[in-house]
This record gives structure tokens, sequence and C-alpha cells, in this order.
């Protein structure tokens, strides 16, 4: 048999072309699978348990797709709920799920799988030795566990069928790898697993694996010796190198995908194109693993940020701005030091060029010279007052330093009045790690409702 996985958009918010789905829906989808979250835009959704997409655009979406699910009456998932997939993401799809359920006067049942996970539960592994760190390698310890506002374990393919099982309608999923709900009901039909996992791979961003992203909706088509992935909008379409460029996407390694319970390998994978808007794949292979295992991600407070930013046009300023930046940092943390008792354990402070190395850093290799550059000032420290008065302190320096003490006092630019910004608590990733589990469900749980 085949499984047919519509996916309307890489996420949730994003938007989709709305003709695009009808076009998608007349294929008759055993399943409609859409992502709500990544770690794409940093840890701060994680660490606050919020989303960063627009609640009003989400819905919009969503009742759109819940008006499809109904019109067919296949489930509808949505996975890594609200950006982060915490429990009250979840909790916050079901709140927008409910709103639609009432205006449509519809009643679907709603499985909703929770996958936050407490502290306790992740010392306790950490004890037994089930906890295992990726690379890049992070220190993790019963402190670091401790001072997680959130911690969540990425639910795989196991996960979302339980809940599709449980007899969902609609399921709304914490935080999951892309590639889970739209591999989970393929395979439990006994389509091909490599196939599957490799297909949901293509097809978890949508119509990124087209010709034209922006568009939105894919048909994923598995069968028992491959997969085909079909782009549905009129301008869209799918090739060959469109197609198998996506394993690239967000992977390290361009042939295998490592998820909970085994791993991808499509380095023998070949791929057809049947006409201009399908691409047929064969090839992949899964390998099971001995020990199922869990991604976690958890983030913790740094403290509270205020920036700043300036505009420099000055040729000699942006030729030497480096040299600038450094002066003018070990001017102000000197400063604070004899002027306001300020040690400088007690907040970090940055400069990022943007136009020059904001975004690489030490590894940038460029070198031109641009004909203005930012200097963005960041400033961390213990307490949001404490951040906004460094860098209030800092903000005439900013302005009107010079490069040397035998020059002109120059005057550059704010683009914006009041030139610091208060960002508030601001967070980072602390767990790039594993946790071993014999029964896939036991750090989950499922709550079912009939609106």
């Amino acid at each position: 048999m085949t499984t047919k996985v519509l996916v309307p958009s890489g996420v949730l918010g994003l938007g989709f072309s709305e003709r695009a789905l009808a076009q998608g829906l007349q294929f008759k989808p055993d399943i409609i699978c859409i992502d709500g979250g990544s770690t794409d835009s940093g840890p701060a959704y994680l660490g606050t348990g919020t989303t960063k997409y627009s609640r009003a655009i989400c819905k919009a979406e969503w009742k759109l797709l819940m008006q499809a699910r109904d019109t067919l009456g296949v489930p509808l998932v949505i996975s890594s709920c609200g950006t982060c997939g915490t429990d009250s993401m979840v909790d916050w799809m079901l709140e927008i799920t409910r709103e639609i359920a009432e205006e449509l006067q519809l009643h679907p049942k709603v499985v909703s799988l929770y996958t936050e996970q407490e502290p306790p539960q992740i010392l306790a592994a950490l004890n037994d030795r089930k906890v295992h760190g990726l690379e890049p390698a992070v220190p993790l310890n019963e402190s670091i566990v401790n001072e997680c506002s959130h911690i969540v374990a990425l639910a795989g393919r196991e996960q979302i069928m339980q809940a599709i099982n449980a007899g969902a309608d609609i399921v709304l999923a914490g935080r999951a790898t892309d590639t889970a709900a739209l591999c989970a009901l393929p395979i439990a039909n006994g389509e091909h697993e490599g196939a599957a996992w490799h297909g949901a791979k293509i097809a978890e961003c949508g119509a990124f694996c087209t010709t034209n992203p922006s568009s939105g909706v894919v048909l994923l088509s598995v069968d028992q010796q491959g997969f085909t992935i079909q782009a549905i909008a009129d301008d869209a379409f799918c090739t060959p190198h469109s197609v198998s460029a996506h394993m690239l996407y967000e992977n390290a390694n361009p042939h295998q995908l490592v998820e909970p319970g085994g791993t991808l390998d499509a380095s023998n994978a070949t791929y057809t194109a049947i006409d201009k808007q399908t691409v047929r794949v064969e090839g992949s292979s899964w390998t099971t693993a001995e020990q199922y295992t869990v991604k976690l991600e958890g983030a913790r407070s740094r403290g509270f940020q205020t920036t700043i930013l300036a505009l420099i046009r000055d040729p000699h300023y942006v030729k030497n701005v480096h040299q600038w930046v450094d002066r003018l940092q070990a001017f102000l943390v000197a400063q604070l030091q004899t002027r306001l008792d300020i040690a400088p354990d007690q907040y970090t402070m940055e400069f990022r060029v943007i136009g020059s190395n904001a975004t690489f850093g030490a590894l940038e290799t460029q070198s031109e010279v641009a004909a203005e550059v930012g200097v963005l000032g960041i400033v961390t420290s213990t307490t949001q007052a404490l951040a906004d008065d460094i860098m209030r302190f800092a903000n005439p320096f900013v302005l009107h330093y010079p490069l040397t003490d035998d020059e002109p006092m120059p005057s550059f630019a704010f683009p914006y009045s009041p030139a610091e910004t208060s960002r508030g608590e601001a967070f980072e990733f602390c767990l790039n790690h594993v946790m071993e589990i014999d029964d896939p469900m036991r750090v989950f749980r499922l709550e079912k409702e009939v609106l």
C-alpha cells in the first residue's frame, strides 16, 4: 500500500498557499502533518516557555487545517507546539484548537502529547549513567540541570503513533524531532522504514525541498520500496537536486540522520525525476539502535541584557574599527571599576561589528572594508537595572570615544533614541545530550479530550 502525508508548510505560522492546500487535499492524504517549532531562533523561547510566532497567524492557519482535517476525516498532527514544545505551548495550541472548534462547531478528539521533563527525572538518569553528551560536548551536572527553566525530550515516531492510536483526530505534540510526525503513520502501515524516515526528512520543511519554498505545500507518498515527494503549487517544482540537497539542511552528515530508535542511511539513495513536480527516491535504509534514546534540550538564564547600536561611516574609524572597539572596551571596563565600583565579574561586555565580523567573530576570513559599519554593544549582568546602568554609562563613549589620545573627538550616529535597549532576561542552551529509556513512552504522557 501507499501512505500519503500532506505537509502544508515547514512550520505553523510561516504561511502557505491556500490554493495549494486545496489542491493537495484532492490527493486524499491519509494524514496532515505540520511542525510547530524549532531551535533556529535561539534559546529564549525554551527558556521562557513561549512562542516566536504570531498567535493570530497561527490560529488562522490552524483553522484552515482543522477544516481540511474535518473534510477528509484523517488525523491532523502538529509537533513541537509553539516553537519550543514545552507543556505551556502544548496548552497554548490546545486553547487555540478549542476556540476554533467552538467557532466551527466541530467536536474532534484531541490528544495532547507532553514532552517536558522535571529536573529530578533527568538527575536520576544522569546518576544512573543513562545521559550521554553529544558533539559539541558541553558539561552537565546537578547544578546545571537545576538551573534549567525548561527541559524537553524530543519525541520520536513511537510517541506520535501512540497518540494517533489513542483515537486522535488531532495530535498536539510537545517537542519532537522534525521527522517524527511525518514518518509515524507510514511506518505503522508497514511501509519501507528507511523510505519513511528519509521522506520525512525531505518533507519536514514543506516546500523548502522545491524550487519555490514559499509555496508551502508538498505531498509525501511512502510505499514498500521508497517514496515520492511532490510539489503541489503550480509554480513549484521538485528536482533530484532540490530533493537530495535537503539532506544537508540542518544536518551535519548529508547521508545519515540519527533519530530516536535508530539511524537513517541515505548514502545509497537514488533520486529520479518523475515529472516536473515529482521525484522518486529509493535505496534508503534504516538501522535500529540497540538502545532507544531521546535527545534532551534545556535552557537556563544567563542574566539580563542591555544593548546599544552605533553607526560609523568615518572612513578612518571604519578602517580601524576593531582597534577602536578594543580600546573602547578596555576604557569602559577600567572606568566602571574605578568610578562606579562595578567589578568585571559582575557583567560581561562584548561588541560585534556588523559589516565586518558580527556573525563569525574570530572565524571571519574576509577583510573587505565597508562604507559603513554598525557596532552592537551587549552587556549581560545579574539584574536588568545593573545592565541598564552599565550601558547608560557607556552611551556617550560609544558615540564619541576617539581612536587615539591625540586626534579630534569623533561623532557617530545612533539609529534610534533612547540608544539603549533593555532586552530582559537572556538564556542559553545548556543541554546537548541524549537519555536512554527502556520504554519509549516512559518520559512522555498523553492527555485526551473531546472538544
